[in-house]
């Protein structure tokens, strides 16, 4: 019995292996170390993809998100609406500007953030929310952005885990007022190291991050803003205009395999997240609940399985925001998800064999 890992980003590499070196070829040759060429043809390419006027490649995904909050003008003290089921540096970009995370509980059957949560949290303090498209799946924008319309506040995507995912048709990360991406490796967009980007359809934002992220310089040796150094390579540009060819083919994998795992496990132990109809999501993660969760991971693990685990920790219980007095039971459904949930290997290259073995072990716990 082969081991069956949660993800494999060898099998990928093996794949396009040939394109990628090539394209890595040109940038040595050229000594397009940071920012250069190749992360100029991505800026186009992904801007294009996402149905946006632009696009700024950045260091990180988290770059990205403090990057957003910086060219919104959040400063210290104001507050930051954000999910409380997210991946921690959702709240960080709020915490380096010195801007207070106001955490929100999540949706309990779909598991994003709840918009009717939203509004007794929003005060003469709030100036952004972030909004999270967790596991590849869209929440609930327009509900949202009627909220952030009323209150007079920015509307933030983190988009960081769901590249190509849809809302109504419309693209993640192409209807706030900014949109976040993360290219970290084992996203469903992926380079090779760390990388970023942000979008949006209003030029001065753009502008303003293309110099923050410079030194606070458009121009080379001047500098109108405290800034950062958070460009993106050379290298992982490139390695991004291979990969962004792939990536609708990648999705259409993992939606398949996300159907074949919610068709045929049939297990009544386990939970599913819900699918609204207005998002067709791209599976970054298959995320499940299941209430023992130990003796569920020490089942699969008998099958050579290896599961993950996303997030055991919600943001509003870490210790890094213990300053802010949040205590358990304040946020329940975020709470018991960090108890209960399981993430299913999810990747383009798991084979129908793999798919089905990890199906069958499920359904035997």
């Amino acid at each position: 019995m082969t081991h069956i890992p949660f993800a494999d980003l060898h099998r990928q590499y093996l794949e396009i292996k040939d394109e990628v070196l090539i394209e890595i070829e040109k940038v040595l040759m050229a000594s397009a170390f940071t920012n250069g060429y190749s992360v100029n043809n991505f800026e186009v390419a992904f801007a294009e993809y996402c149905k946006t006027k632009f696009s700024a490649a950045v260091n990180s995904g988290t770059s990205a998100l403090h990057l957003a909050l910086s060219a919104l003008d959040i400063n210290k003290n104001d507050e930051v609406i954000v999910p409380a089921n997210t991946f921690i540096a959702t709240a960080w970009g709020v915490a380096y500007r010195g801007a207070v995370p106001v955490f929100v509980d999540c949706d309990a059957f779909n598991w994003e953030i709840d918009p009717s949560k939203i509004e007794k949290k929003i005060t003469g303090k709030t100036k952004a929310i972030i909004g999270v498209h967790l596991y590849g799946q869209a929440f609930d924008i327009d509900s949202i952005a009627v909220l952030a319309k009323e209150h007079n506040f920015h509307l933030v995507e983190d988009a960081c885990q769901a590249h190509g995912a849809t809302y109504k048709g419309r693209m993640t990360g192409s209807m706030g007022n900014i949109g976040c991406f993360s290219f970290y490796p084992g996203k469903n967009l992926g380079t090779y190291g760390e990388g970023g980007a942000i979008t949006t359809n209003d030029e001065s934002i753009i502008n303003r991050i293309k110099a923050l992220r410079n030194h606070g310089s458009l121009i080379r040796y001047y500098h109108d803003d405290i800034g950062f150094n958070m460009r993106m390579g050379g290298l992982e540009g490139a390695v991004l205009n291979v990969k962004l060819k792939y990536l609708d083919r990648w999705n259409e994998k993992r939606k398949k395999i996300a159907q074949q795992y919610k068709s045929s496990i049939k297990n009544t132990k386990i939970k599913f997240q819900q699918v609204p109809d207005y998002t067709e999501p791209v599976y970054h993660l298959f995320v499940i609940a299941v209430e023992d969760r130990e003796a569920f991971v020490n089942h699969l693990n008998k099958y050579d399985i290896s599961p993950g685990f996303h997030y055991p920790v919600p943001c509003h219980l870490q210790k890094a925001f213990a300053s802010l007095d949040y205590k358990k039971g304040d946020l329940p459904n975020s709470e018991y998800l960090a108890d209960h949930c399981v993430s299913l290997p999810m990747f383009p290259e798991l084979t129908d064999e793999e798919v089905l073995r990890v199906i069958d072990a499920v359904n035997g716990y």
